[in-house]
């Protein structure tokens, strides 16, 4: 059975000050370092056959804590980047409610803002899923664990289940250092096993 354990990255300065990251490179913090560990340890128990990341920062990071105790190289893969959020990245939330005030709420509620070049779910979806479907076939009948980021786990994991457009703002965040847990059955296809589970 194929497994995909869907890996958001540890905490970073920007996280902990609400400031929006998109594809900016910004680095785990003390405490995100400590959570990559604390959850790495944990998924080593799940004995991953494969290992792969975006290629920012805060994800290989997140990745290489989980390496370092399989001894597996992380292969990394730009398609699991997070969201380019345009103009808005760097930026907190309030600053975006301030500086976009037409925009900024229908984002809130629908997930895209229109008239600004903020990169589309539907788009993020195509390529997350892609990059997992690929990272499945690799895999095989084995577990890969997969270092991502909070948009693009959701957008992936909803696009793996075949969910319509617009379901997937029901699926709650990734908390830093938490995992989705799919697995692909033969009679069934994708299922979601287990959702924003981590450590104890």
């Amino acid at each position: 059975m194929t497994r995909l354990l869907i890996w958001r990255h540890g905490q970073t300065a920007w996280n902990a000050t609400d400031r929006v990251q998109g594809q900016t490179d910004v680095e785990l913090d003390e405490v995100g370092v400590a959570q990559a560990e604390r959850a790495a340890a944990w998924l080593a128990g799940f004995k991953p056959d494969l290992i792969f990341a975006s290629d920012l920062s805060r994800a290989a990071g997140t990745a290489a804590a989980l390496a370092s105790l399989t001894g597996h190289e992380v292969e990394f893969d730009e398609r699991l980047r997070e969201r380019h959020f345009g103009p808005w990245q760097g930026l907190t939330g309030a600053e975006i409610a301030e500086r976009y005030p037409d925009q900024y709420p229908h984002w809130r509620a629908m997930g895209d803002a229109a008239d600004l070049p903020l990169e589309s779910t539907a788009d993020l979806g195509r390529r997350v899923t892609a990059a997992l479907r690929d990272i499945a076939a690799r895999v095989g009948d084995g577990t890969a664990v997969v270092a991502t980021h909070g948009g693009a786990a959701r957008q992936g994991v909803a696009g793996l289940l075949g969910w319509p457009a617009g379901v997937a703002s029901s699926l709650g965040a990734l908390g830093n250092c938490h995992v989705s847990d799919l697995r692909l059955t033969q009679h069934r296809g994708w299922q979601l096993r287990a959702h924003n589970v981590g450590p104890h």
